[in-house]
């Protein structure tokens, strides 16, 4: 459905996109994230036909965006990180608005009222737009992309300045939108690409770093890279212990959890799981384990790993 082939973007002696190449199948929810100003509003203005591309190809539906735009465009619907709504409208005027602008041949009256209730925004369909909340205005926008039932979806940033039951609600939407439409959803919020996404890309300089499953992420984020372990015996003799044994990258003493006992934090290798081994050890040497809990990478850890600086960035594939 969306194909973008070595897009490059150059504003002046700025390069904002550096040879972006990933692909959305049909019905797939995409993750596109990435920190503030990492290319990604310019790569998705390029992708709907805001902008052109320095070089490179954007191609929906296999038809590309620069050589047919009206072809293209008809099969995509945007929502900007800003909805462009003219606030002195209601919702219906508004929609009816869209309605023209895009030329669409559907039944106007039966199309709209179908549109208002998918996006959930019957409710004030009648009403001037200025006067709704900041997560009826972001339905509305919603409610516009879909006009002309496009089978392509670009939100950018939807739930930017909504409250946490706002939040809730427009990623149930998308969801729910998911099952009939392709979606690429922009952000730089962890938590909203596990939460409503198939597959994450991850951008940062305008460079895509990693192209996985959400699946695949969330295995990596459960692999078990840190530990949380109540250790009976002396905090010196513990801590000298767990410093020295194979595979422990690092380990702190953080506190005494009773008479005794101390509570530690060990850092492992990446990719070897030292539990069951570390635990035998320990008990070999007069140590007793009363507690472990393995913390595993949290997805802020891999997003801060990829993206945190020029010596540690890397490509993850």
């Amino acid at each position: 459905m969306i194909e973008l082939s070595h897009i490059v973007k150059r504003f002046g002696d700025k390069l904002a996109v550096d040879d972006v190449s990933f692909a959305v199948g049909e019905g797939e929810i995409v993750g596109f994230l990435g920190p503030n100003g990492a290319g990604k509003t310019t790569t998705l203005s390029i992708l709907t036909g805001y902008l052109s591309a320095t070089s490179g190809t954007a191609k929906i539906g296999g038809v590309d965006i620069l050589e047919h735009p009206a072809e293209a465009k008809r099969q995509i619907g945007f929502l900007p990180e800003y909805a462009p709504l003219y606030l002195d409208m209601t919702v219906e005027e508004y929609l009816g608005f869209v309605y023209e602008l895009k030329g669409v041949k559907l039944p106007r009256a039966a199309h709209l009222c179908e549109i208002a209730a998918v996006a959930r925004v019957e409710d004030v369909y009648r009403r001037v737009i200025k006067n709704l909340s900041k997560g009826y205005r972001q339905r509305v926008g919603i409610a516009a992309a879909l006009v002309g039932n496009p089978k392509i979806l670009v939100f950018d940033e939807p739930t930017v300045g909504l409250d946490p039951a706002q939040i809730v609600e427009i990623r149930n939407l998308i969801r729910t939108l998911g099952r009939d439409h392709t979606i690429i959803l922009s952000t730089h919020i962890l938590s909203e690409v596990q939460a409503v996404c198939d597959r994450i890309v991850v951008i940062d300089g305008g460079k895509i770093l990693a192209d996985k499953s959400t699946a695949e992420f969330v295995e990596i984020t459960q692999a078990p890279t840190r530990l949380n372990l109540r250790i009976e015996g002396e905090q010196a003799d513990v801590l000298r212990f767990l410093r020295s044994f194979n595979g422990v990258k690092s380990a702190e003493a953080l506190a005494r959890a009773e008479e005794g006992v101390y509570t530690y934090f060990v850092q492992t290798a990446e990719g070897k799981d030292i539990r069951r081994d570390l635990f035998f050890a320990l008990a070999e040497h007069d140590f007793p384990v009363l507690g472990m809990e393995a913390l595993g990478m949290s997805v802020e850890d891999i997003f801060l790993r990829l993206v945190g600086g020029d010596d540690n960035r890397k490509e993850v594939r």
